[in-house]
């Protein structure tokens, strides 16, 4: 028998337990007896509690009286968290004595920041909410944030991405101790993809909004997405923010921490993303209206800054 703890509290994302707890159950139809999957969930106190969407949730045990070893423990995620100040102490005692120790553990989706309030995520390679990666590695800076990945493992400890990540971490779990066939016959009966090809890129805004939207810098960002399909070099660039070509470069990077160049090419890409999803143009049309030049081209940039090839794209986000 394989235990699992799952720690919940007060606004939790109801999603983060419920993936994680079906893809186990899932599992236990497809392995032996005597290999199966034993979920936990634990709170700081035994009465019930809602989650963000206003689901009830009991736990099965509180997080005093379940001190025994698990073969996995994880912290699910909510909304809250990143601004909700310093966890319950309880939960935080529990991840730092008891989860910590276990063969595996770490946090569903924002649970990571209740594993930086542990103190779990120092030197760790970790990955949360494509929203709250940067919030995290400021938050916790000697974190090693990664803000692309679904999920990730450093040594024992697994932390996921946003919410649904959280099912995707698990049926690596499930994998990881059953082998891909098993983890795949899971998938197939939750209808979701035993692997998902790219990271969190393809789900979050490349860019965003400049913090004056008057200065010289905002008006070169305004500049290249309303001319995106047209080529640009810095010294046409810095000519729209009439300065200096060096002077520009400096500044552009310095206010937004990216290259003119760097810029570019993430405001193509998001260019046609809007392009895939909303219309049926041909990959070489859309290539050109969003200045890639080529097919090939615009399919090396998504390959390289999204992990998934345009038709992929399409085929998961096309609305129509």
């Amino acid at each position: 028998m394989r235990t699992v703890a799952i720690a919940i509290f007060p606004g939790v994302q109801a999603l983060d337990v419920a993936g994680p707890v079906d893809v186990f159950s899932e599992a236990n139809r497809f392995i032996a007896p005597g290999d199966r999957y034993e979920v936990t969930l634990l709170s700081a106190d035994p009465a019930p509690l809602r989650a963000s969407n206003g689901m009830t949730m009991v736990a099965d045990a509180t997080f005093h009286s379940a001190r025994r070893p698990f073969d996995l423990a994880l912290v699910a995620g909510g909304p809250a968290l990143p601004e909700g100040g310093t966890p319950d102490p309880r939960l935080l005692d529990w991840l730092s004595k008891d989860a910590a120790q276990c063969a595996r553990y770490g946090s569903i989706c924002t649970g990571a920041f209740v594993l930086g309030h542990a103190g779990l995520l120092d030197a760790r390679h970790v990955t949360t909410h494509w929203q709250h990666a940067a919030q995290l590695a400021t938050q916790f800076p000697l974190a090693r944030v990664d803000f692309d990945r679904i999920y990730l493992r450093d040594g024992a400890l697994v932390t996921s991405a946003g919410v649904t990540a959280g099912i995707d971490l698990s049926l690596a779990l499930v994998a990881e101790d059953h082998g891909p066939l098993t983890a795949l016959a899971v998938a197939k009966r939750l209808v979701v993809f035993a692997q998902r090809q790219g990271g969190q890129s393809q789900f979050s805004p490349y860019l965003t909004a400049p913090a004056d939207d008057t200065s010289p810098v905002a008006k070169v960002q305004a500049h290249v997405m309303e001319h995106i399909g047209e080529s640009f070099t810095v010294k046409q660039l810095a000519d729209v923010a009439r300065m200096s070509a060096r002077n520009f470069a400096r500044v552009f990077v310095q206010e937004t921490g990216v290259t003119p160049h760097e810029f570019v090419e993430r405001a193509r890409v998001d260019a046609a993303r809007k392009l895939l999803e909303s219309s049926g143009a041909a990959l070489k049309a859309i290539a050109y209206d969003c200045g890639f030049g080529t097919a090939d081209r615009m399919r090396i940039v998504f390959t390289k800054r999204i992990g998934t090839t345009p038709m992929q794209y399409r085929e998961r986000f096309r609305s129509e």
